[in-house]
């Protein structure tokens, strides 16, 4: 396991677009984009730092949503060399979890290299124009502060993010 930063924030940046066959069904950034905002974030199941935070960041989402913002989680690991990153244990992990958003899995790792996604968790928060608002930790292990739920119920309200955006640390992506 690599430890990894997010790198510091391109805040406009336009969210690239994507569609992908998963599971029987297609989705899109268009297909999952919520009316106040969007979240796409970037998780596997073996990472333990998504493991510390999967129970809570569950929890987080459905309040998200209640505001109106999409939520995708993209799985982007090779599965080859992470046989439990497969998409069987995928949606084991969605159903243990109470995942209530897609989880889909990058098998060729576009929408993980559009998106210049560096680690697991890696968090997108993007607004209702689909710019970027919001890259940075889930929570603040200091503070106790939920640093994605502030950003993302702020953009949700049409405001700026008015928190100092602090990188997320994760599990490196295992590219091919």
């Amino acid at each position: 396991m690599v430890r990894m930063n997010t790198p510091e924030a391109s805040l406009g940046f336009k969210a690239p677009p994507f569609s992908i066959e998963f599971g029987g069904s297609m989705y899109s950034l268009s297909s999952v984009a919520g009316p106040s905002g969007t979240l796409v974030m970037f998780i596997c199941n073996h990472c333990p730092y998504v493991k510390q935070i999967v129970r809570q960041l569950s929890k987080d989402v459905k309040l998200m949503q209640e505001r109106g913002i999409g939520v995708v989680a993209v799985m982007p690991n090779d599965v080859s060399s992470y046989p439990e990153d497969s998409p069987e244990k995928m949606a084991d992990f969605a159903q243990e979890y109470g995942f209530s958003f897609p989880y889909i899995y990058d098998a060729d790792q576009r929408i993980a290299a559009s998106y210049g996604a560096v680690c697991t968790p890696d968090f997108f928060g993007f607004d209702r124009n689909l710019e970027l608002q919001y890259r940075g930790q889930f929570i603040d292990l200091a503070s106790g502060t939920h640093d994605l739920l502030d950003a993302m119920l702020e953009i949700a309200g049409g405001r700026k993010v008015s928190r100092k955006q602090k990188p997320s640390i994760g599990c490196s992506i295992k590219w091919k």
